[in-house]
Order: structure tokens, then sequence, then C-alpha cells
């Protein structure tokens, strides 16, 4: 999935959209290779669609039939025009929203802008309405043999590259091949299964996989972005650059300055323009991303019209901050709306990878330190629930004790799981609201004593009189608020505790390369996820550089659920493995549990129109919005 971070700095700080192609997690819209990473299609052995088909579903029928005109959740008439200064909350594999450096976004080296995906057509696209179902983008059917091991996409008609040139079958077997041999690890690993990908003529492409590859990797693969071979004859994949690629999608790259914005500007003449499912999206004539190294900023933009959309992430400024006079007069408004899609996991991720982090006692008393119940109250004025899962809000969420059908999936592994997965689901401790709850620190300091942690002078200190120490790593200092009384406890109990931020680049790489004690993240799912939580939480991918795995958990339980998971014939049979899987994870302790709301909190400058809720699974204002000239609005922000 690329590594694809919400960039939350409250509900979700930087999530790795993790179904996400990466872009995951709450998907970017049809017109995004990202974020809407892991839907399906059939498993080998698995009973295939009759014939050539307009979409791919992995559990049922496809709401949408062969002749729909457009999604339900857009406007099909929507003005083409105008233009949204805009606040990305998700990005994913090597983006960063608070500078970038290269516009090579599907690689691991450098730091790209967002969206990047927008310059980029894909041979399918998401429906944000459905749980796990695309439709034809760059392709007009698809066609998966009986054995579920070989896939046909026929090409439309017309396609061009941005230049003019003409897209091919040819292109897309380049894009598919050199992914999986030079793309992200986030991309590469979840493609491993995908053997080749062969030109059958102009028009068709034959994907063939091993046999091993789940129901979802069909459905990543069609979301890819497709590359120029000949653009690339005379240029490295994966150098880092600033020069405009040669896209196929509704945007291209536009005005920019490194570090400082971007414009993605709409083509015209797109041949995708009407197709049932890019119809109604993609309505801006520019959408304009700028970077700040600081949320306080970028809040400050919005005041003064210089930002036109920001999805708020900031308790604090949601409930004082908006009564500045644009937001008293009107021209500035506010809404809440439903967000229905899995929440997710977002905590403080410890590196076990480090031996004084391996102990799961001192794991324990870590986050006994941590008193969300004051926070809340004190910090984030109540607008928040305490995470527990890995799967929050969704029914993939484990509760109370372990029903029949998911000790059937534990019991083998029972001498090898710690007894608190066959209890209730393992929840985050709760305080009394002080700030300094006594009894849990009391229980953090007896468990670090069990670990074998004594003190000396006030520190805990190991055999060797080692002190233990503990560094938080951002790039923002927004999140000092949360992180600075979370440290005043861990002190409590003698541990030396700081926080450490750096600048954007330096963050990337040093999570990129595990080179941490702790940082705090949130993975975002689909609603069916696929290959992408083998990169979030399997063995192997906690010892390659550029993963989701950031705690290290190396488990071969872990491994084998998720297997079972991703593998499953039926939503049922997934949901229980996926419940069985948390039960573990959440065991293990790999974080500190942070918080979610199942709301989107958003503002903006009144000069759009937009559809009348968001559709389930995603909310991308920036293609699915439109500019209502008829309304008041700022500048042009630049």
């Amino acid at each position: 999935m690329m590594r694809g971070r919400l960039a939350s700095f409250e509900p979700s700080r930087r999530t790795v959209l993790a179904a996400a192609a990466g872009f995951a997690v709450g998907g970017l819209g049809p017109l995004s290779v990202a974020r809407a990473f892991a839907q399906s299609a059939p498993a080998a052995g698995a009973a295939a669609p009759a014939g050539p088909s307009h979409g791919l579903s992995v559990f049922g029928d496809l709401k949408y039939p062969a002749d729909f005109t457009h999604f339900d959740w857009v406007n099909p008439d929507a003005p083409k025009g105008g233009r949204m200064v805009f606040m990305p909350p998700s990005w994913g594999y090597n983006q960063n929203v608070q500078t970038f450096n290269t516009l090579n976004s599907f690689v691991l080296k450098g730091d790209a802008p967002p969206r990047m995906e927008l310059v980029f057509a894909s041979l399918m696209t998401r429906a944000l309405d459905e749980p796990d179902a695309i439709y034809g983008l760059a392709a007009e059917t698809v066609e998966i043999d009986a054995s579920g091991n070989v896939c046909r996409f026929v090409l439309r008609d017309g396609l061009t590259f941005h230049d003019g040139s003409p897209l091919t079958a040819d292109d897309v077997a380049f894009s598919l091949t050199i992914l999986k041999i030079e793309g992200h690890p986030q991309i590469s690993e979840t493609i491993r299964e995908m053997v080749k990908a062969e030109a059958d003529g102009p028009k068709a492409v034959v994907v063939t996989y091993s046999g091993r590859q789940t129901r979802q990797l069909q459905q990543f693969v069609a979301q890819l972005p497709i590359f120029s071979r000949a653009y690339y004859s005379g240029r490295e994949f994966g150098a880092s650059t600033l020069s405009p690629p040669l896209g196929s999608g509704p945007y291209k790259v536009g005005r920019l300055e490194a570090g400082r914005f971007i414009e993605y500007e709409r083509v015209a003449d797109w041949w995708g323009r009407d197709l049932p499912a890019s119809r109604g999206l993609g309505n801006f004539d520019v959408i304009r991303i700028p970077f700040y190294r600081e949320m306080t900023v970028s809040f400050e933009a919005l005041k003064t019209g210089e930002v036109t959309f920001r999805e708020e992430f900031i308790s604090r400024n949601w409930a004082t901050g908006y009564d500045f006079p644009a937001a008293r007069d009107g021209r500035v408004k506010r809404a809440t709306l439903p967000d229905q899609r899995p929440a997710g996991a977002q905590g403080f991720f410890l590196n076990m990878r480090r031996p004084r982090f391996a102990d799961v006692r001192v794991r324990q008393a870590i986050g006994l330190c941590f008193d969300f119940e004051w926070a809340n109250k004190a910090l984030f004025y109540g607008l928040y629930t305490r995470t527990q899962s890995f799967f929050q809000n969704s029914d993939m969420m484990a509760q109370g004790e372990p029903d029949a059908a998911e000790l059937a999936l534990l019991e083998p592994h029972r001498d090898r799981l710690p007894q608190a997965v066959f209890g209730p689901a393992v929840t985050a401790p709760v305080s009394d609201g002080s700030g300094q709850d006594r009894k849990l620190l009391r229980q953090a300091a007896g468990l670090m004593a069990e670990a074998g942690w004594t003190h000396a002078a006030g520190k805990l200190v190991d055999a060797g009189g080692r002190p233990f120490t503990i560094e938080f790593l951002d790039s923002d200092p927004s999140l000092s608020r949360v992180v600075q009384p979370f440290i005043r406890n861990l002190r409590l109990i003698g541990i030396e505790a700081n926080e450490r931020v750096v600048d954007p680049v330096q963050y990337q790489s040093r999570v990129r390369d595990y080179d941490f004690d702790a940082t705090i993240r949130r993975f975002s799912l689909s609603a069916t996820p696929g290959e992408e939580i083998r990169t979030m939480w399997g063995s192997k991918a906690g010892a390659q550089p550029g993963s989701n795995n950031l705690a290290g958990i190396s488990d071969p339980v872990v491994d084998s659920l998720i297997e079972t998971m991703i593998s499953a014939p039926t939503r049922a049979e997934m949901t229980t493995a996926a419940r069985a899987l948390d039960r573990v994870l959440r065991a293990i302790v790999p974080w500190v549990p942070n918080w979610y709301r199942a709301t989107y909190l958003v503002a903006y400058w009144d000069r759009f129109g937009f559809p009348a809720e968001p559709p389930r699974y995603g909310f991308p204002p920036e293609l699915t919005w439109w500019s209502d000239p008829g309304k008041a609005g700022p500048g042009q922000g630049g």
C-alpha cells in the first residue's frame, strides 16, 4: 500500500493507510491508486466470475450493473472549474505532508507530496459505498480463469498519456513488473505472489499469480498506477526527481515549489472524464497543497483563506479556535460528518527490536503511565474514545471472551500464546482522570521490578547499571501537550523519558530504518483487509526497512492468523480470523493505544458545493466537491 499515513494530529496523527493501497485508508476515491488498496478478487481455487466483467467484488454481488452511469455518492452534473487549497488528511508510501523533495511517489527513496496518485490512471478503481468492489477505469473488462490464477484485462479504446502518446497493454505490463522489482516495499512485498504481467496484443494484459495469493491481491494489482514504458526507457525508475512525471490520470503536476506547495492541474481532455467510474469526480481545475512544518501554522492559513479546506484533528481548535472573523460571519463553515470506516489503530508504537522493550511487562508498564482519561478531559474536550483494538470501529474488533469459532483458530497455538488471549480481550487501563493515577503508577513500578529493573538514585537501571530510557520521536511539536504529561508519569516510576522533534526528512528516514524508541502512528484499514496487513504485523515486514510493522512484531502465530484472515473464503470467516488476530496482537502489547472518533470534523470556506454526505468507506472532498461561483470565498491561496 504504499506507506499511507493518515496525517492527523490527535485522532490519527500519521495514518498509514493500510489498505490504502496504501492510500488506504478511507480511499482517495475512484480516481486514486491508493487509499483503496485492499479490496479484491477471487483467490486461487475460488469460483471466478463467468466471462468478462465490468467489476470485481470479494464476497458478494456488485452493487452497480454493467450499464451504470455514475456512482451514487457523486454529483454526476458537478460543474468543472475553480480550485481547492487542501490540507490532505491522509497520505502513503514515501509521501510527506510537511515537505517534499521528489515527485517519485511509488518508491522508498525521498519525500513526495501527497496526491501524486492523481497523476496516474489505474486499470480499475474503488466504489466507496461498497466494502470490496472495484470497477473498470483503463480496463473495460476483467476476466479471471477458473483456477483464480490468471487475470485478463482488456483495455478501452482511446487511452493516452498526457503527451498524447498511446497507453497500451505493454505499458501496463511494464508498470506492474517494475513496481514488483523496484517499487516501494509496501507495493513490492504485497504483490510478490504476482508471477508475471504480459501484454497480449495492444489491448489485453494477462496477469499470472502463483496460486498462493489471497483473494485481495488481484484487486490491489488492478489499482496500481500505470506508467509509460517509453518515458522510463531513458530514466531511472527509482530516482528522486522534481521533474513532473508523464502521467495518464485526471490531473497533472502544475506549479510547484519544493517544500512549499504543489498544484495539480485538471486534464480537461482526459480520456476517462465521462466514464461511469469517473463522472462527477475531479471537478476542480486546480488542487493546491501547501506545506507547513507545524499544524498551528496551517490553522492560521485557514483563517486567512490561504487554505480553503481543512479536516480538523486538533480538538482544542475545534472547541475554541473557530472564533475568528470569517467563521463568525459565516464565510468559513464547519460540519461534523459520520465516519463509518474501520478506525484502524492509533498509538505510540514501541520498537521491540530494542532489547529494553522486548519484555511484555515493560511495555505494559509504559502503557499504565499514559492517562487517556485525563488527556481526553483536559486536552481533547471529551471528543474522543479510547482505542482498544487494531480493528477499532468495525466488526473485526475482538470483544469479551472468544467465541467457539475464534477458539478453533486459537487453540492449536495455545502453548505459544499468553493466557490473556483466551480470556476477555485485552483493553487499556482506565485511570481516575487525575493525570497521575497512583494506583496505575504503582502497578507500572511493580511490573518494571518483575522485569528486572531496579532503582538507583531515583532511576530504573538494569543489572549493569544502565538506565532505562525512552525517546518519543516526532516531526511536529503539535502533540507535545499529550506527550509531555506522559513523560512526567514515566519519570515518576524512574524511566528517563524525553521527546525529540526532528525535521520531516530526518523523521521519515529514522522511522524507515526503525531508528526510534517510540513514535505515534495510525493505521487505517479497509473493510476487507488483504495482503497489506502482512506489512503491518508480519515477521518478514518487521525485518525490512520501510514497512508499516513499526513495533517489529515477529510472531509465528500472528503470521499464521494473518494468512488465515486474508485467505478466508467468506466475510464471516474473515471477520472471525480478524478477531482472533486482534486478540493476539493486543496481548503482545506492541503499543500504547491512543484514541479515535467516528466522525469527520471539517472546516471550509463557503465557496464549494458537495454531495449530501460522504460515502461509507471514504471521504475525498478534493475529488467529490466542486467550486460554486455563486458563493463567497477568499483568495486563491498563492
